[in-house]
């Protein structure tokens, strides 16, 4: 049993690496151009507090190293992306990010910790990370169930890029498959809903994939799909696993 759990728990941190780096294109023309143009920074200013959230959760309960490892590696690239957008970003853009990051990700964080540690012990500091975790886990989902309703409302799948879709239904499928093995319901739920929206985009797609667009919108194509979170489930769980 413990070697399954090792084992689906190495998938998933692969599966969420992935998911954590799928950006890094769209940053390197960042970088190329010296603009994050009309990107938005919140998706990654979220996720880099979901993936610390999930890190210190791993962190804090026994045996769940791998869900604090592929955060960590997560909270490495969240930084570097937000910080790329405190570089290139146009000045309104710039302080609205700065403004946004030093609330949630350091105020936020630093006050979620302090209050676990000073408030709480034992399992109840674990449940209480849990749900933080979680719920701003779910909360995130936001994000490509709002593709999902594009894609339906323009029959158009160019707002939803299949691979993040793709690795959505691998990164929350493999994440509670392990949560099931470990019995963490915390890690279980968000990466379950992430499993069934994932499962829901990959259907519209097929539904989709060739039909007509009813308006063109080439324009917004890419950057709509820069809205798309990552969860893994900070590794989930993602996004994020987090």
């Amino acid at each position: 049993m413990e070697t399954l759990i090792l084992f689906v728990g190495i998938i998933g941190n692969i599966i969420s690496v992935l998911m954590f780096l799928s950006p890094a294109k769209t940053f390197w023309r960042i970088v190329k151009r010296k603009s994050t143009e009309d990107f938005e920074s919140l998706p990654y200013i979220c996720t880099l507090l979901n993936s610390s959230l999930w890190t210190y959760y791993g962190i804090t309960r026994p045996g769940s190293y791998l869900v604090a490892t592929v955060n960590g590696f997560g909270v490495v690239v969240e930084i570097i992306y937000v910080s790329l957008f405190l570089i290139f970003a146009p000045p309104k853009m710039k302080g609205k990010t700065a403004v946004l990051a030093g609330a949630l990700d350091v105020g936020f964080l630093a006050a979620a910790i302090l209050a676990t540690q000073f408030l709480t012990t034992g399992d109840t500091r674990i449940d209480v990370i849990g749900y933080m975790s979680s719920g701003l886990n779910i909360i995130m989902y936001g994000s490509p169930l709002a593709a999902m309703k594009t894609v339906v409302t323009t029959k158009s799948v160019e707002y939803m890029p299949f691979l993040l879709s793709f690795f959505l239904f691998l990164n929350g499928g493999i994440w509670t498959i392990y949560a099931v093995l470990v019995q963490d319901w915390f890690l279980g739920v968000p990466n379950g809903i992430g499993f069934v929206l994932g499962t829901a985009q990959l259907v519209l797609y097929a539904i989709y994939r060739n039909a007509k667009p009813s308006y063109s919108a080439s324009a917004d194509l890419e950057q709509a799909s820069e809205r798309q979170s990552l969860l893994p489930p900070s590794a989930s769980g993602h996004t994020s696993h987090g």
